[in-house]
């Protein structure tokens, strides 16, 4: 398909969904180490368990990077459990908060001003931090135009014929980074309206009735 064909399917896309759901306010956050606490909460976990377990941070006062660090594994396990794998992610905060403060004294809005490709580097380096993560803390904390890969994604534009079922994440990022203007505000929403899409209709087995992308959709 050619570069301008497809950049006209990928934009028609984009406006179907807006029209169907409307502008999604991704992501709910009071502050931008939250939304980088909850880009890590979120990995394996359904966005409301995630949410409780932000509320139970705030309340224990541990939503910063330094109490993060200060605090012992098992209170913060205990303070994050609704998100599940509760464990892990406690390993994963403790050495995303060590990063930021080591490099950043703790500020997250010290990552604005810095490159990219550079930031994302860095974040890769972080324990626990992988691309999908590190590009939602990109997009939604720092307002980078990066476009956030996930099953979600692979799913519906699979379906849809514009990517292989087992394309890699570069691969699925590219088709949205090389054929869309680099717009931060549009990447963030067109990633929620993904999202929200995938759950209401383009689920495992899909809910073809009432989709907005049916018409173009090669799934069957």
């Amino acid at each position: 398909m050619a570069q301008q064909n497809l950049s006209q399917k990928l934009s028609d896309i984009y406006q179907c969904l807006l029209d169907k759901y409307g502008p999604q306010h991704w992501w709910p956050a009071e502050s931008r180490f939250e939304m980088m606490t909850g880009a890590v909460l979120t990995q394996s976990a359904a966005w409301t368990n995630v949410e409780k377990a932000i509320a139970r941070l705030k309340e224990a006062g541990l939503l910063s990077p330094e109490a993060i660090m200060k605090t012992d594994e098992d209170t913060l396990a205990e303070a994050i459990r609704p998100s599940g794998y509760f464990n892990v992610k406690t390993r994963k905060l403790k050495a995303l908060a060590a990063w930021l403060v080591a490099g950043y004294n703790g500020q997250a809005d010290k990552l604005l001003p810095a490159e990219t490709d550079a930031l994302r580097q860095e974040l890769l380096g972080v324990w626990g931090i992988g691309e999908e993560t590190a590009d939602s803390i990109l997009l939604y904390a720092c307002g980078k135009p990066v476009f956030v890969i996930d099953a979600y994604t692979r799913r519906i534009f699979s379906r849809l014929g514009l990517a292989e079922r087992d394309a890699g994440y570069d691969r699925l990022q590219r088709l949205f980074t090389a054929n869309l203007a680099a717009d931060a505000a549009v990447f963030n929403e067109y990633h929620a309206l993904v999202v929200r899409h995938a759950k209401e209709h383009c689920r495992v087995k899909p809910v073809c009735q009432g989709c907005v992308l049916k018409t173009i959709c090669g799934f069957n």
